[in-house]
């Protein structure tokens, strides 16, 4: 094992949970991340990527190799399991991401931050857009706990996709609000004001 841990991530945090479920090869991880719906918090849409972590937590001792298989259907793969480290390290990157929020850098609130390259219609058509997306989002997301209530799967394994619903409703409410302050005036501004703000010529 490495002297250094690495650091924790979303995709190595759930590949330390799949292999405490059972020894898995890569794929498999890869596979179950999919059937169990996890692809909607974890991003495994690049292979490699899912390799890497594996090998990083590998190098690092948090899991290990338990056996190398071979079938003639298959090319050789490698199934892994997870050590005592991996368990306790597993243990305290859930218990810091469930704690304490962390400050994150999305793509949304960093073009909010410059919607001023765009005029007020435009700004309204563009969030338009964003509603239409948000609403199919929701509507996946209904049909997915719907679906997966169906299943009789206990709530534990639901938490996930409550929280996207319950973050994409809120999102959807306030985007139509905003579109609704621009399209009614609600929202409104003077270039000569901000130029002013931006010259520090204005007091707060």
């Amino acid at each position: 094992m490495t002297s250094s841990v690495p650091r924790s991530s979303p995709l190595a945090l759930t590949v330390l949970a799949l292999l405490h479920y059972k020894p898995l090869h890569p794929y498999g991880v890869q596979r179950l991340i999919k059937d169990w719906g996890k692809e909607q918090v974890v991003n495994v849409s690049q292979r490699a990527s899912l390799y890497r972590t594996i090998e990083r937590l590998n190098r690092a001792g948090l899991i290990a190799v338990r056996e190398t298989g071979r079938d003639q259907q298959y090319p050789e793969r490698t199934v892994y399991e997870m050590t005592d480290a991996g368990r306790e390290t597993a243990r305290a990157w859930l218990e810091e991401m469930l704690s304490a929020p962390k400050q994150e850098f999305p793509e949304f609130p960093a073009a909010l931050s410059n919607l001023l390259l765009l005029t007020p219609r435009d700004m309204a058509d563009v969030l338009d857009q964003r509603t239409d997306a948000l609403t199919e989002k929701l509507d996946g997301l209904e049909s997915a706990l719907a679906e997966q209530t169906e299943q009789g799967l206990p709530r534990i394994t639901r938490l996930e996709t409550e929280y996207l619903r319950a973050v994409t409703v809120a999102e959807l409410e306030w985007v139509r609000a905003v579109v609704n302050d621009l399209r009614t005036g609600g929202l409104s501004w003077s270039q000569e004001r901000l130029d002013a703000l931006a010259a520090g010529l204005v007091q707060q």
